[in-house]
């Protein structure tokens, strides 16, 4: 199996991961559509140096106009808009869930770990696009409910943070967000994320100006960790999500990405000092191990395959 895709996704986890504390940290300067357009249009300019480094060292796949085999620039304008397009929604749902959250609450682990279940929103969408999903996938959503319900409601339902409905729904967001990607694999994977970036930028600008009132002494106090999220988290992570995706088995990559959450804890807690309760320990290891359920039965079938596949071999 080719290493290469796993180790990006991994690396991809690790500033996901670490973006969570970057995000928690911006909240207390700057407000969401503040913070994402920044970040955005930052992660943009990046690649855009990414993609100049490419074209002079020859590794540059440039759309084709017609014919032939690739994309076409209106597969990567199409493309890239409808991820864009989810991002915006998603990220505005995540840093908002995190800007709501109480100062003694763990923020970045506790996002981190609702954060993840996108992954198992990603099998439960496929029932409503005419996929049947395998048994273990309603075990998941059972043992993901008693996480949450550990993890969020231990106090009791009144007790609920906004925050965790805000980015309980982010979580769908990045699910859908992942079915689209899926559709657009054959694409430039750095073009692609640099055109959904410009795409959630300019969403979120507009977004700024309508709702927020931006001050730019608080955007440059927050400088560090906008960089962070522009750069790392947007402008590495983003990309190497896509190129990974076109060439890792969708079940490994799904579980690799899914350690952002576990990398989000420890930031917190190395970095901001965060504490999680016994109880929300608890419930994060449900939420981990319902994301692991729900990948299982890919894992499982895609082994079966593979020995199949070896056994053919193995009687010509």
């Amino acid at each position: 199996m080719n290493a290469k895709g796993p180790i990006l996704l991994l690396i991809t986890a690790i500033l996901w991961g670490m973006a969570f504390v970057a995000q928690t940290d911006a909240a207390q300067h700057v407000q969401p559509f503040t913070f994402n357009a920044s970040r955005n249009f930052i992660g943009a300019l990046f690649l855009t140096g990414v993609i100049a480094w490419r074209k002079r060292t020859g590794a540059d796949k440039q759309p084709i106009e017609r014919g032939g085999t690739g994309y076409t620039k209106r597969m990567l304008l199409v493309g890239g808009i409808a991820c864009g397009a989810v991002l915006f929604v998603a990220s505005y749902l995540q840093q908002t869930g995190i800007t709501s959250y109480p100062p003694d609450a763990a923020v970045s682990g506790r996002s981190g770990f609702i954060t993840a279940l996108y992954m198992v929103m990603v099998a439960v969408i496929g029932l409503f696009i005419g996929k049947k999903p395998h048994p273990l996938v309603f075990v998941a959503v059972g043992v993901a409910l008693v996480g949450m319900w550990f993890l969020c409601v231990p106090n009791g339902i009144d007790n609920i943070y906004f925050g965790d409905v805000l980015v309980f729904l982010c979580a769908i967001g990045y699910a859908v967000h992942i079915i689209v990607i899926d559709r657009y694999t054959h694409v430039d994977g750095v073009r692609l994320s640099r055109v959904q970036l410009l795409t959630s930028g300019v969403l979120s600008l507009v977004g700024m100006f309508i709702f927020e009132q931006p001050e730019w002494g608080l955007v440059l106090a927050a400088a560090i960790p906008i960089l962070y999220a522009g750069i790392c988290s947007d402008g590495i992570a983003y990309t190497f999500q896509i190129i990974a995706q076109q060439t890792t088995d969708p079940t490994v990559a799904s579980i690799l990405m899914s350690l952002e959450s576990v990398f989000a804890a420890l930031g917190g807690w190395l970095i901001l000092s965060e504490a999680l309760t016994p109880v929300e320990l608890f419930g994060c290891a449900l939420v981990f191990a319902a994301v692991m359920l729900a990948q299982m039965p890919d894992f499982i079938e895609n082994a079966r395959q593979k020995r199949a596949s070896n056994s053919i071999s193995a009687t010509r």
